[in-house]
């Protein structure tokens, strides 16, 4: 007997299951990250400011390293899903391996070029003396865990692939548990002071590590997949994640030119602005779950030669990125009178916050299309158009940014400038999706 088609309302509810069993923990594993950094400020800040300013320093280029080889993730979800929709697990894990052994290389080479270097790396940020000396030390202890920062980054990506983000979810809650306990127990218990918390963050990352390392070596042993690295695969996996490394060193560049135009502006606006950086960062959580269900659906889709299953299910997650984007930038909106005074009490920084939220609000919808659209590309491993969509957006933005101050605008224009770049994206990415041309199908791209 043949079976009836499934109707469209059908697809839709299966699509959603799917977005959402995806998604939900995502976003989980998402915000547990930006709470080590939390936990450790939290823990340093009572051993005085020029420990915590150190320890800012250090995060903050720790925390660089981390979105720059974020491809280590992307690219590997992308290639792993694939070969899991077209049904060669044992292939997908090798895949996943290849991806592993090229973050192990690239985070010793990161640990060769910190060591020497750290205070020279610190004096760049214009650290104050007291702060750098503590800024080098931090710094220095958590290179050592860098290797398996990166681990963790490709590993992620290997079960994203395979359509696992539970267990993501879990090795962050139970990372996120035991890097405070650790900083608690090495700060104070052990009176290591700032290099407890270093050695906390690293004993932490290397366990998380270890942790994916063993599912992954199971799932390897199961299928039997050959888990000695292989120069051609770990090649192959770089290649497909310089497109993703240009992509995220011009989003970073964009937020750095954001800041340094907000900080021309004077005391107050900067203020305002790295509060409504964070809030920025907060809602991007939300819409980024969205776009990693992307990732890990779209590349199985298309391994298994399933192109309309894939357009079905990249017109679904957009809907879902225009509704929760229109609810986070009600939100917003609704939650500015009780959100600004977590940040400050100065009368001068809420008067330059207020205005340029509504700007962030009415983007919200845009962004919502922006991050779906990314991960659905990504998820087909359309890194070269990426990149070169990025590369684009921020030959707009530069001159938009810069002009603010020229023309006299304020902090609320600088925000017009990142709805700007964030429109110009989101026409980029449009454009192609509706092209058809990522649509390659196949276990490799």
């Amino acid at each position: 007997m043949t079976q009836a088609p499934a109707t469209p309302r059908a697809n839709r509810r299966q699509h959603d299951r799917e977005i959402v069993a995806l998604a939900v923990p995502a976003f989980g594993a998402l915000v547990a990250e930006p709470l080590f950094v939390m936990a450790d400020s939290a823990i340093v800040g009572h051993l005085g400011t020029a420990q915590l300013a150190g320890l800012g320093v250090a995060s903050a280029l720790l925390m660089t390293a981390v979105s720059i080889f974020v491809f280590l993730a992307y690219a590997t979800t992308a290639a792993v899903a694939r070969r899991v929709g077209a049904g060669d697990l044992p292939a997908a894990i090798r895949q996943g391996m290849d991806g592993i052994w090229l973050a192990l290389l690239l985070g010793a080479a990161v640990i060769v070029v910190v060591m020497p270097t750290a205070p020279a790396i610190v004096d760049l940020f214009g650290a104050s003396d007291t702060a750098s000396r503590y800024a080098t030390t931090y710094l220095r202890i958590s290179a050592l865990g860098i290797p398996a920062m990166l681990v963790v980054l490709a590993a992620t990506g290997v079960l994203r692939g395979l359509q696992d983000t539970r267990t993501p979810l879990y090795v962050a809650v139970a990372g996120f548990v035991a890097n405070a306990a650790l900083n608690v127990g090495l700060v104070y218990g052990a009176d290591l002071g700032i290099a407890g918390s270093a050695w906390g963050t690293v004993i932490a990352q290397c366990g998380m590590a270890a942790a994916y390392l063993v599912v992954v070596v199971r799932g390897a042993r199961r299928h039997g997949a050959s888990l000695r690295p292989d120069a051609d695969g770990i090649r192959a996996s770089a290649q497909a994640g310089v497109p993703l490394l240009v992509r995220t060193l011009s989003l970073r560049a964009i937020l750095m030119i954001a800041t340094a135009v907000a900080a021309r502006l004077g005391d107050a606006d900067i203020a305002a602005h790295q509060i409504i950086l964070s809030l920025w960062s907060l809602l991007a959580f939300a819409l980024d779950a969205i776009a990693i269900a992307g990732q890990a659906i779209i590349g199985r889709y298309l391994g298994a030669g399933d192109t309309q299953g894939a357009r079905q299910a990249c017109r679904r997650m957009v809907e879902w990125g225009i509704a929760v984007g229109v609810m986070l930038g009600v939100l917003v909106v609704i939650a500015r009178p009780v959100f600004l005074p977590l940040f400050t009490s100065d009368s001068v920084v809420k008067d330059a916050a207020l205005p340029a939220l509504v700007i962030v609000a009415l983007a919200q919808p845009i962004c919502g299309i922006v991050y779906v659209l990314d991960g659905v590309l990504m998820g087909a491993g359309d890194g070269p158009y990426l990149a070169w969509a990025m590369l684009l957006t921020l030959a707009v933005f530069t001159p938009a940014a810069l002009l603010v101050p020229a023309l006299g605008g304020g902090l609320t224009a600088i925000w017009t400038a990142m709805t700007l770049m964030m429109a110009v994206r989101m026409l980029t990415l449009w454009l192609r999706a509706r092209s058809g041309r990522w649509l390659v199908t196949g276990a490799t791209r």
